[in-house]
């Protein structure tokens, strides 16, 4: 095999979700992929409404590339009638939008705790209701729900699902084809049961989002993210556990930073093309 097939092969898996170029448009960011050899996008929902479903769909078809996910769906936790018709009808509105665009895979932050609110029971157990709610539509549209465990320090704001077992939990209450997970390596790479748990998701494997734990945590710590390669994550471990789990599908790039999103994003995609070959397609 010659260099440039190598290189080809090397990032065959590879997908840019969206939020890595922030500062792009939906058009742009498609443009770059073509231009960097990158076979898929990970798509987000305000990018594609300033374009519009159908054009979005367009753009990218058009384009040849594959959507590997749509972020988000979730937030789940709101309180009362009000707040649990208003997440039913979006995650609707989500569900639709992935299976125009093309992608068997919507991710889904649960939610926090509601303002003011210490019941960390009753959020989870909205999830959990609200899933199975959602789960037979999904099955209807033709695309999962991915619960996305997050760190818990976003526990109160973000996701009151902060570990992999905890989504499994979930997600093992419903058809496989239903609802599955996320492993982000950014979210997960502390937990001592991670080899555990990705071996138990196995085929609910529905993502594999990479980016790295960089030191020290931003004021804001949601744009703590490195790219893969320049933190404390060990990408080799992490990947061959997916990989030995029988995931088999995209691998993610996302990543939040503000200095990476301030950079040219020609400049972020030839980082993240680099560093998927060295740390984990070779893997």
């Amino acid at each position: 095999m010659n260099e440039r097939s190598e290189q080809t092969k090397s990032r065959s898996r590879l997908s840019l979700n969206q939020i890595t170029t922030r500062n792009w448009s939906l058009a742009e960011a498609v443009d770059g992929c073509v231009r960097a050899g990158i076979p898929a996008i990970g798509l987000w929902r305000d990018k594609v409404a300033e374009t519009g479903v159908a054009e979005a769909a367009k753009l990218v078809r058009d384009a040849g590339l594959a959507v590997s996910t749509l972020c988000r769906g979730g937030f789940l936790t709101g309180p009362g009638p009000e707040g649990r018709r208003a997440a039913l009808a979006e995650n609707l509105r989500a569900l639709e939008e992935a299976a125009e665009l093309g992608t068997d895979t919507l991710v889904m932050v649960v939610g926090g705790l509601p303002e003011g609110s210490r019941d960390l029971v009753g959020a989870r157990a909205r999830v959990a209701e609200l899933l199975g709610e959602l789960a037979p539509h999904a099955g209807d549209f033709g695309v999962r729900m991915a619960i996305e465990p997050l760190h818990p320090m976003f526990c109160a704001d973000r996701a009151v699902v902060s570990t992999l077992g905890q989504a499994l939990d979930l997600a093992e209450q419903f058809p496989v084809e239903q609802v599955g997970v996320v492993v982000d390596s950014y979210h997960v790479w502390w937990d001592p049961q991670l080899a555990r748990q990705i071996a138990r998701a196995g085929e609910r494997i529905a993502s594999y989002q990479v980016c790295d734990w960089t030191l020290p945590l931003p004021a804001d710590p949601l744009l703590g993210r490195g790219h893969v390669g320049d933190g404390h994550i060990d990408f080799r471990a992490m990947t061959e556990l997916v990989s030995d789990a029988g995931y088999t599908g995209w691998i993610e790039v996302e990543i939040f930073n503000q200095q990476i999103w301030d950079t040219p994003g020609e400049r972020t995609l030839r980082t993240m093309v680099e560093r998927h070959r060295t740390e984990v397609a070779g893997r």
